[in-house]
């Protein structure tokens, strides 16, 4: 079944693609498709598959995360695979087992500094983490002394199609053999164009999700996490940038939540290799923070 049979949006964006772009750009993008699971708070008698906050069943003896400097991270959310469609998505996560993501915001930590050799030293930045609880592992609920603990918020599932933004990896190698005409639509990014401002209508806020494309602000994420890899003095224009960028997919985003009182205004994204997916390496995970 494709995107288009299996998703409730996938026929809009569809088109969105067909009505605002030319033929072959909007069939260039169309065929990037990616479904994801888009989470949200669940409503009475909807199946829950997560949570945001509250507190985490974290596995017995098992250390709770911490930044660099040490402190302990506030938990964000929990995805029970089992209960999440993970065989309709395209990364390779395991069947169950459960995702545990934490984050802490610098602003917890006002006089903290990261780089205490500094003459200037650095505020604490931005630090998540993602821990993989097999099933059938011992757990206890629990929180960490320090840890920020959010209201809880139960969540459910849907699946829903995803597609790349300007700008995005996929995207420009998807489009870099059309004329030029019809490659400037996805491309350029000094004129407004109507496809971008209707996509931008159609997203829904917040958007947590777990597979496909994140909704980035910034940088796409996956291409965040190239430089991450590779080093920041890499330049935008060496192709190994970008080809390792194509190997890296977004796990899970989490946005500011107003039921969870999560107000980082932004988001927040987990991403990994495929390869570490695949080989359940979630101590692999790249986290990275984006101002909205």
């Amino acid at each position: 079944m494709g995107i288009r049979e299996s998703t409730a949006n996938g026929a809009e964006l569809i088109e969105v693609a067909r009505a605002t772009l030319p033929r072959m750009a909007a069939e260039a993008w169309i065929r990037l498709l990616r479904p994801a699971v888009e989470l949200r708070r669940a409503g009475t008698g909807e199946s829950v598959v997560g949570q945001l906050g509250g507190m985490p069943a974290m596995p017995i003896g098992g250390e709770w995360p911490r930044s660099p400097a040490g402190r302990p991270l506030g938990f964000v959310a929990g995805i029970d695979l089992g209960r999440v469609p993970v065989s309709v998505l395209d990364v390779p996560l395991p069947a169950d087992g459960t995702l545990l993501l934490f984050y802490r915001d610098p602003s917890e930590d006002p006089y903290e500094v990261f780089r205490i050799s500094d003459p200037e030293p650095d505020d604490q930045p931005p630090a998540g983490h993602v821990v993989y609880v097999p099933a059938g592992t011992a757990t206890t609920t629990r929180t960490e002394p320090g840890a920020t603990v959010y209201p809880e918020v139960p969540l459910t599932g849907d699946l829903i199609a995803t597609g790349p933004r300007r700008g995005h990896p996929a995207l420009e190698h998807a489009v870099a053999d059309l004329p030029e005409q019809d490659r400037r639509f996805l491309t350029e990014t000094t004129r407004r164009v109507e496809f971008w401002d209707e996509l931008s209508r159609r997203s829904r806020i917040p958007g947590h999700r777990v597979g496909g494309y994140a909704h980035a602000w910034q940088e796409p994420v996956e291409l965040v996490s190239a430089w991450t890899r590779l080093g920041t003095s890499v330049p935008n224009s060496d192709p190994a940038l970008w080809e390792e960028a194509r190997h890296w997919t977004s796990l899970v985003q989490i946005d500011s939540d107003h039921d969870a009182d999560m107000e980082w205004f932004g988001s927040l994204y987990w991403t990994m290799r495929r390869a570490d997916i695949a080989a359940t390496r979630f101590d692999a995970a790249t986290f990275i923070f984006q101002v909205s």
